[in-house]
């Protein structure tokens, strides 16, 4: 009797409309006279057969143009220092506070079958459930990016990619787009550096590489941020020799390590920083704060600890709670808001955009990306998947008599800074100041001995690209400091190495700029 209970408690097979299947491994068949012979014409029937085929081509959603490869947990944020003197943001008041997140920690360039220790920048994206909405942090690894002008945000990433022609990663054509799109040179350092390939992603930093703002919609103040998790584990990184054995010997090594770290109670932390500069600072600095390939000084604003990161729960099921998770800049809570940073402001359109896309248009409702906090939009309505109720009889457009709302938050933004001026076509140019802050990190390598590495890096993947776009990279990073170039083209000459053929035939760049 018990064993009859027992077995009444576990699940049957049924379709995707709830029909009990007796066995899913069976299918409707008109089979012939000789039973010796297998054959048999498949009828249409059968149900369980065409649901089950018709499923499983739309089982994969688009996989991400960018960021397809990742890992990705469930955690807490939890409030370590106060900073009510500069915001009234809800989940960053109150010291011990505790809101739950999502994060996803990414390559960039990589398909979502490319291996994890390639050498490449990545992406940390989380998302916290706070009282007032979902707060997003979209960030990198790397302190800068590589562009300022969002219309090259495509071109970027292509040029990271494969090749149009051939399929495959082109040395070429990577560096070809970095001769003639210097203001990346700083990103490039970064990225060649030892940040390029972490140990493991426990060991990797997030920063908003953005500046924005934080403070107090309440009475318009705020202050100019950058924002940083730095790991408490430190930074530690994978040699050029690792990161290429652990890519033949085990592809998925970093997200192994995290899903494998997180079920053993190895629960990863990160400690969030802030820099915090005022609005009349701006002005005077000798950088533009709104440049997103330029870093604030850490002797002239000094990162503040504010919060600790926790990751502490695996997945239940990957394509649930990650595949389908959504993040944007653009989702910002009262009291944090953007800058002047058009890189920012372009970025706040396109992820979200991209999730309509890739996921669909009501996204917002699927568990992973749904805020805990109230909803209520009903002025976004229908739509394919809509599982919420959809509103029901409310109103369907804004300032109905029918549906009277409060007014709870009168002012939600940080406050707005005044422009005037006029709307012209813009494309920044590239000075000696894009290259001041890279010769400062040049010195920084040289100080920490970490010079050889990034010369050995940096000519091993330009040896690859044919020779004019090999000189024209050695005179761009001539620039940055002559050793640099003269380094770099002496490993070259000493270690050439054998190139693809040239998609392009009889290609011969043309140089864009100085």
């Amino acid at each position: 009797m018990a064993e009859s209970s027992k077995t009444s408690d576990l699940p049957y097979y049924t379709s995707a409309e709830g029909r009990p299947i007796a066995d899913p491994t069976s299918s409707l068949v008109l089979r012939g006279t000789h039973n010796r012979l297998r054959g048999g014409l498949s009828l249409l029937e059968d149900t369980a057969l065409i649901e089950t085929l018709a499923h499983f081509p739309r089982e994969r959603i688009p996989e991400r143009a960018v960021h397809s490869k990742a890992a990705g947990a469930w955690g807490e944020f939890e409030v370590t220092h106060d900073i009510s003197d500069i915001t009234s943001c809800d989940f960053l008041t109150g010291v011990g506070k505790k809101t739950p997140v999502l994060a996803r920690i990414s390559t960039v360039a990589g398909e979502k079958g490319a291996s994890d220790t390639l050498r490449d920048i990545r992406g940390f994206a989380i998302k916290i459930f706070t009282e007032y909405g979902n707060q997003d942090f979209v960030f990198n690894d790397l302190p800068v990016f590589f562009i300022r002008d969002p219309i090259k945000f495509p071109s970027l990433n292509r040029s990271h990619k494969k090749h149009p022609q051939t399929n495959v990663p082109d040395a070429t054509m990577f560096w070809d787009y970095h001769n003639n799109n210097q203001e990346g040179t700083h990103a490039l350092m970064q990225v060649f550096g030892g940040r390029g390939v972490p140990k493991t992603l426990r060991h990797v930093s997030a920063f908003g590489v953005h500046t924005y703002k934080l403070g107090k919609p309440e009475d318009g103040t705020f202050k100019y941020v950058k924002w940083n998790f730095v790991p408490d584990l430190g930074h530690e990184n994978l040699s050029e020799a690792d990161a290429t054995r652990l890519a033949g010997e085990d592809p998925d090594y970093h997200v192994r390590d995290m899903f494998n770290s997180i079920a053993a109670g190895n629960f990863p932390s990160w400690t969030l920083n802030i820099q915090v500069m005022d609005p009349a600072d701006a002005e005077t600095v000798p950088y533009d704060i709104f440049d997103d390939t330029m870093t604030w000084p850490h002797a002239d604003y000094p990162l503040q600890p504010i919060g600790k990161l926790t990751l502490n729960r695996n997945p239940d099921n990957y394509f649930q709670d990650i595949e389908q998770a959504a993040f944007s800049p653009s989702n910002m809570v009262p009291g944090i808001g953007p800058s002047a940073d058009i890189m920012l402001q372009a970025r706040m359109f396109s992820y979200p955009d991209a999730a309509r896309y890739r996921v669909g248009p009501n996204y917002q409702q699927l568990p992973c990306n749904k805020a805990r906090s109230v909803v209520y939009a009903p002025f976004q309505r229908d739509g394919p998947g809509r599982i919420d109720g959809n509103y029901g009889g409310d109103p369907d457009y804004v300032r109905s008599s029918f549906r009277p709302v409060q007014k709870k938050f009168p002012n939600t933004d940080v406050s707005f800074n005044q422009w005037s001026g006029k709307v012209e076509n813009y494309s920044s140019e590239v000075t000696d100041a894009d290259f001041e802050q890279p010769r400062k990190l040049w010195d920084l390598f040289l100080k920490e001995k970490a010079d050889d590495e990034f010369v050995h890096n940096v000519s091993g993947h330009l040896s690859g690209a044919i020779k004019p776009v090999q000189d024209r990279a050695v005179e761009v990073w001539g620039k940055v400091h002559e050793d640099i170039g003269r380094r770099i083209r002496k490993e070259l000459d000493e270690n050439p190495k054998k190139k693809d053929a040239d998609p392009n035939h009889l290609w011969t760049p043309q140089s864009q700029g100085s």
